[in-house]
């Protein structure tokens, strides 16, 4: 595993990336240097033709307990707030051109929620725990996380995680869209490897239209159907249906 940050790491294996969020001593607490370092190993993983889809999780048995409150209470960089390091971190998250899986255990929350929300899709080991707490500390969730969240969970579960800063269990968050599939123990990593796989092999053509439209683009219809007309994965697609084989797809993002 390859190291940008001590307490953050990556790799990368048939096409998959795993990004691991590493800090046993405070439950995979994001520190400021993590929160910083996570944009920039997005953007090289983006770049990078070998990566077909991203899963992000923790270390151990725990997602992410939310910010390092103790590391957030260094000098920051002049501007710079700790509230704007999380949204950073969480819009280039969100915004991955590749779909991206949070593998979650344990813990989730805070900012640990705010990531995971980020991701395309979540899978969760049951008995994990999911909260969103600026409430237990008089902070203002940002307009763009809570809006985010609106989307993926409506707004009255939103509002009661935001408003009470509680922790729900997973069956709890499968019933309100948080989570979309919830595995016994022990069961997660070959489930996510399993779907990983999944999505290796399906049209990157597909996926990258998707999710441009699927978060609110209206704008890039004739774009994507220029790139549909070009990519010649339709005709293999079909061709390979006809022919009962798997597809070999060959656009990239």
């Amino acid at each position: 595993m390859n190291r940008t940050e001590p307490e953050l790491g990556h790799s990368v294996s048939d096409g998959v990336a795993t990004v691991v969020i590493s800090h046993a001593a405070k439950r995979n607490a994001m520190t400021a240097a993590m929160w910083r370092a996570l944009p920039g190993l997005l953007d090289g993983l983006a770049h990078d033709p070998g990566v077909r889809v991203l899963v992000l999780t923790g270390e151990g048995d725990t997602f992410c307990a939310g910010a390092d409150i103790s590391s957030l209470s260094e000098p920051p960089v002049p501007g710079e707030t700790p509230q704007d390091l999380a949204v950073r971190a969480e819009e280039a998250l969100a915004a991955f051109p590749k779909p991206t899986l949070a593998a979650v255990r344990g813990y989730c929350v805070g900012g640990g929620c705010q990531l995971a929300t980020a991701c395309d899709l979540r899978f969760a080991e049951d008995g994990a725990s999911f909260g969103i707490t600026p409430a237990k500390l008089g902070i203002v969730y940002p307009s763009s996380s809570t809006r985010r969240l609106v989307s993926l969970v409506g707004p009255a579960a939103a509002k009661y995680l935001l408003f009470s800063g509680e922790l729900i269990g997973t069956q709890r968050a499968l019933r309100t869209g948080l989570v979309d599939e919830v595995l016994p123990e022990g069961e997660l990593g070959k489930r996510v490897a399993e779907f990983a796989r999944v999505l290796t092999s399906r049209s990157q053509l597909t996926q990258a239209a998707a999710k441009e439209f699927a978060s609110g683009r209206t704008d890039r219809d004739e774009h994507w159907a220029e790139q549909a007309r070009g990519s010649g994965d339709t005709t293999e697609g079909v061709a390979a249906f006809l022919e009962r084989r798997q597809p070999r797809f060959t656009w990239s993002v």
